[in-house]
Parts: structure tokens; sequence; C-alpha cells
């Protein structure tokens, strides 16, 4: 039986503050990074994990990290799978690291990462992607994996237990479904806040000719900037002639599209402000892009403002616009407020802002029993590889629906993985069925040597040009 002997951390940061990537109205200048871990075994079996950051302060996760990971040392790695949700208990439970969260910030995103690195183990150990090894739990095993503190009065475990057992049967299925034709994927990429005109327009058709119907842009710094750049994305995607050869106009009025606002050829366009404004700030500035019929907006204000993002979803409902959020809600008990208090039309979960798989089960859990679509955030470096594993968890085994979800999907960094996601045809995400890829999240060693901070090549060669 493996033991856990050890760990290496990585401070890895990518320069994409060069050409605008990640710009919006709250973040102008972001360095995509990752803070990775690699866990360590006294056999050949490892485990990889991250969680991401956008630049400075990568340094202080990955100190956290280090200390979280310390916790895992000495420790029988068949003893910590046989009981996924009570090993996330003993991860949380450090009485000292505990006080400088609890369950929030930069501990628990550190947290996160060594948690993926731990259900990547897993994973890597059964020769089974991180999906697939989930899916083909038992409900008592999926319901045994996840985080259940502080959430049994938004459901409680029988609850659970009874909702996934009901769907169980046709697990198979979807399986089967999502293997052929893909998982529904949205584009971000052509919409940065760091744009030119120009380059939204390329990137927007080059994105239709990839065979994407739903789009994402962000918005908050200017209303009239953003009603302009609103209607060229519009004016794009609205337009059959863009459309692949040999695609036809989907039905705006249909079951995967109602309430939407889906122009004409069935495209969907989705605005993210990114927390910039207050709740009458945000209300007032969204009434004024209602004329490009965005399905919803995403982070209209703080992240865990729950009230906030209440009152907002109240007042814009009448105009048709729906509220989401969930890239930066710090933990699961402030999705479970958000979802009693009727705050939000879509739930977006973060696979490194949650700490780790068994919280974000926690939240898919409840989610599926309130009625509200998951729809990851995935920007960033890595995310895109996360979270396919996670959506594919959601529709096969625990919403066991994907007709109304769309994933985030960014074009950015995927040649560091090892195992990178892909896109078909049809704009949707292939499902990964290498049995030895994991959690998909091992990094090329070359990048890691290149890209490290502060001494790796890129970032010695950049300090010596600046000087």
């Amino acid at each position: 039986m493996p033991k856990v002997t050890g760990f290496e951390v990585h401070d890895v940061r990518f320069p994409t503050s060069l050409t605008g990537d990640g710009t919006d109205a709250m973040n102008t200048d972001c360095d995509y990074s990752s803070a990775y871990i690699t866990l360590l075994t006294d056999s050949e079996l490892v485990g990889h994990g991250m969680t991401f950051t956008i630049g400075r302060g990568n340094d202080i996760v990955c100190m956290a990290i280090r200390e979280v990971a310390n916790r895992l040392i000495g420790k029988d790695t068949e003893d910590l799978f046989a009981d996924m949700g009570k090993t996330w208990e003993f991860m949380m439970s450090d009485p000292q690291l505990r006080w400088i969260g609890p369950e929030k910030g930069v501990i628990h995103i550190a947290t996160g990462a060594v948690n993926n690195a731990l259900w990547d183990m897993y994973a890597r150990s059964r020769q089974k992607p991180l999906w697939k090894l989930v899916v083909d739990f038992s409900p008592e095993e999926l319901v045994r994996s996840a985080a259940w503190r502080y959430i049994s009065d938004a459901i409680t475990k029988e609850e659970a237990l009874d909702m996934l057992k009901k769907i169980e049967s046709t697990k198979a299925e979807r399986e089967a479904k999502v293997r052929e034709i893909g998982y529904p994927a949205y584009v971000t990429s052509a919409g940065w806040l760091g744009y030119s005109d120009e380059k939204v327009a390329r990137l927007t058709k080059e994105a239709v000719a990839m065979g994407f119907n739903h789009f994402k842009m962000k918005v908050g710094a200017d209303q009239a900037n953003d009603l302009r750049r609103g209607k060229i994305i519009r004016s794009i995607i609205d337009d059959p002639q863009y459309l692949p050869a040999g695609t036809h106009p989907r039905d705006p009025n249909s079951e995967d599209l109602k309430g939407k606002n889906a122009g004409p050829t069935g495209s969907v366009l989705m605005i993210d402000a990114n927390q910039v404004w207050d709740v009458p700030q945000a209300i007032e500035y969204v009434k004024g892009l209602e004329e490009i019929k965005p399905w919803f907006i995403e982070e209209p204000t703080a992240p865990d403002d729950v009230l906030g993002h209440a009152a907002i979803r109240k007042a814009l409902k009448p105009h048709g616009i729906g509220v989401a959020t969930g890239e930066h809600a710090h933990n699961r008990m402030v999705f479970k407020q958000l979802l009693q208090a009727e705050a939000i039309d879509v739930c977006q979960i973060d696979s490194c802002r949650l700490a780790g798989v068994s919280e974000v089960i926690s939240v898919l859990l409840m989610s599926a029993k309130f009625g509200v679509p998951v729809c990851p955030h995935a920007g960033g470096v890595g995310l895109c590889e996360y979270v396919i594993h996670l959506s594919l968890i959601d529709y096969i085994a625990i919403s066991g629906t994907m007709e109304r979800n769309v994933l985030e999907f960014v074009d950015h960094l995927h040649e560091h993985f090892i195992a990178p996601c892909s896109i078909n045809s049809k704009g949707r995400y292939n499902v990964p069925t290498n049995p030895l890829e994991g959690y998909s999240i091992e990094m090329f060693q070359t990048s890691i040597a290149e890209y490290e901070w502060p001494n790796g090549s890129y970032w010695l060669s950049a300090k010596g040009k600046k000087a």
C-alpha cells in the first residue's frame, strides 16, 4: 500500500498581461498563474494538482499549499481513498490553519490544490480519468465523497442518496451520449475588455466557425463602449452567413434555449462584470444593456453578497435578464445561501476557488436539488482541463441533464498540459478518455522550467531585457 512521502510545489506564471488576455473591468493586469503541487509516494504513484491566481500572491498560495500538504505525509493512500469525504474533513481540520480561513481565502484555495492532487492520484491508481472514477461510484460512495458540514439545512445525505438512486439506472445512457456528441461549451476568448473592436469581431467570427453558439463578453468599464462591443458580437452571431457550412440556425424557442434571449440563429450572449458594481449601480447599468439581449449578467456585485444578488435578480427579471455567479464564491455555504435565497439563475462553480473535488460535489448536489443549472467558470490556466471532468460528473451521475448547461472554454495555455482539453467541430468539449491522465492537470516539466517564478528561463530572460 503506497504511502504519501512528500511533495513538490511550483510557482508558475505566464505573461498574459502582455496580450490583454483575461482583462475585465476589475482585473486589468493579469498574469495567469498556477500554484502547482505534485504529491509523491514511496511507489511510482503521484498526484498533480493546482489552484489558479493572476500573478502576485501566487507565492503566498504556494506557501499555504506546503502547510496543507504536510498533513498528508505518512498517510496510506488506500486509507485516504477509502472515504474521500472523511479525508477532506481531515485536511480541513488543522485548527491553526483553519483559523486563518476558516474555509475561505488563501488557505482554502491552497487546500483545493492539495485535494485536487489527491483525487488525481486516486484516479491514476484506478487507471481512469477523474470523471469516470467518480461516475462509476455507487450513490453511497458518491455521497460519502462529498463535504457535508454546514449544508444539512439545504440538503441532507438521505435526500442526496435518493436523488442519485433515481437516475442511477440511466447513467450508462448519458455516458454513451456525451462520449458521442461532447459536452456543450461557450466561448469567452472573444470578449476580453482589452481587445480592439477588430480583434473582437475576428475572434467572434472564428468562434462561430468553430461551432460555438454561446458567447460571453466582459462589461463594466463604460456602458456605451459595452453596448457598442455587444452590438458587434450580436451582428456576427445573429447572422446566418457566419455559421459553419451545412449548419442550420437553431430554434430560439426550443427547450434548451428558452429564456436565454437567443437571437435568430439560436445564438446566446452572456455578459460578465467581475464584481465591479454596487447593487443599485448593477441594476441600472445592466438595464442599459438590454438592447443586446444578454441571457445573464455574471458577478454583478461582490461575490459573497447573497442578498445583493437576490435584489439584482428580482430587478432584472422583468427585463428578461438572469443572474449568474460562483467564480469567487469561496465555499459551499455561499452557494447554499445563493440557492436558498433564489439569488441566481445559473450556478458557476470554480474548480480552484472551492477546496477540491469533494466540496464541488456538495455544490453539484445542492444545485441539482434546487433545479439550478451548473455552468462552471473555466478561464485562466488549467481550469478548462479541470472542469470538463466536473461537468461530466454533474451530467452523468448527479443532475442528469446538460441540455441547458454550457461550460466555459477559453483558448489559452492548453499547450502546457500533457492531456489538454479539446473542442469538437460542434463547439463541444470532447470527453477525456486516457485512463492514465487522472484529473488532466499534469503540466509539462519544460513549461514549469520555463515559467517558474522568479528563476524560470522566460522570467530570467525578461529581467535581462529589462535591465
